[in-house]
């Protein structure tokens, strides 16, 4: 069962953030194992727990060795992560419940960081047509639970018909999260607990962009079945063997 984390998890994302390097991680990588690696996957369990019946729910630790055919070109990650979402290949283009633990502290919530334009084009408009129940989830999460809205955003901004709305339309993607850094909370099981608590709550919105993200997959294989059905075949009346005489 996890337990929390601990001063030197922090202290060693810390050092691998000032000494990238394999010199400076192998004499070290026990501590990265027993006071990362481990804790983690044992909140990782605890967090997926609530969601493992639902269909296409997985979830995913991260590891500390960096794709090196990927910038930043670095070996080792100085932020580590838990991932709850629904299966999919572009992990950054689905909504996505998350944890990460850095030198600074924890950070969870829920994010879907880089939508394909599509998606937000979709969210835009169902927030034109219909704003309230968005609206609604959002200020309960900002108001009632001590949640920060978040995501990067457009340089140009998007038209909006309804000012309440506004500050989403300039959304390149969302989230929404809190962060901990209070050793209390990050040294024991407060913090599983607590961000336990804050997936609960974020998953509705969650299921929202997961919807809009499934309609969009739809939309493009109907569209895709269409170009490849082939195009039926015309009868064309046959012209006479014989030759007439008029």
């Amino acid at each position: 069962m996890f337990q929390g984390f601990s001063k030197d998890a922090l202290d060693f994302l810390l050092g691998i953030r000032l000494n990238n390097n394999k010199e400076w991680f192998e004499p070290r990588k026990q501590i990265y194992t027993e006071k990362i690696q481990e804790p983690l996957k044992a909140l990782g369990e605890e967090l997926f727990a609530p969601f493992s019946d639902v269909e296409g729910m997985m979830y995913k630790v991260g590891r500390i060795y960096r794709d090196d055919k990927f910038p930043p070109y670095l070996h080792y990650r100085d932020v580590m992560w838990i991932y709850v979402r629904y299966e999919a290949w572009y992990w950054n283009r689905t909504p996505t419940l998350y944890f990460e633990l850095s030198p600074e502290g924890a950070e969870f919530g829920f994010r879907i960081s880089k939508p394909e334009a599509a998606v937000m084009e979709r969210f835009r408009s169902q927030l034109t047509e219909n704003p309230e129940p968005f609206l609604r989830m959002v200020s309960d999460l900002e108001d009632n639970c001590g949640l920060t809205i978040g995501g990067e955003e457009y340089k140009r901004k998007k038209p909006c018909t309804v000012p309440e709305a506004e500050r989403f339309f300039l959304k390149k993607g969302l989230s929404a999260y809190v962060k901990v850094s209070s050793p209390e909370e990050l040294y024991s099981r407060k913090v599983a607990e607590h961000a336990a608590e804050v997936f609960r709550q974020v998953q509705p919105l969650n299921d929202y962009f997961h919807e809009l993200v499934e309609i969009e997959e739809l939309a493009k294989a109907l569209e895709k079945e269409e170009v490849l059905q082939p195009e039926p075949e015309i009868n064309m009346v046959k012209a006479p063997d014989v030759d007439f005489m008029w």
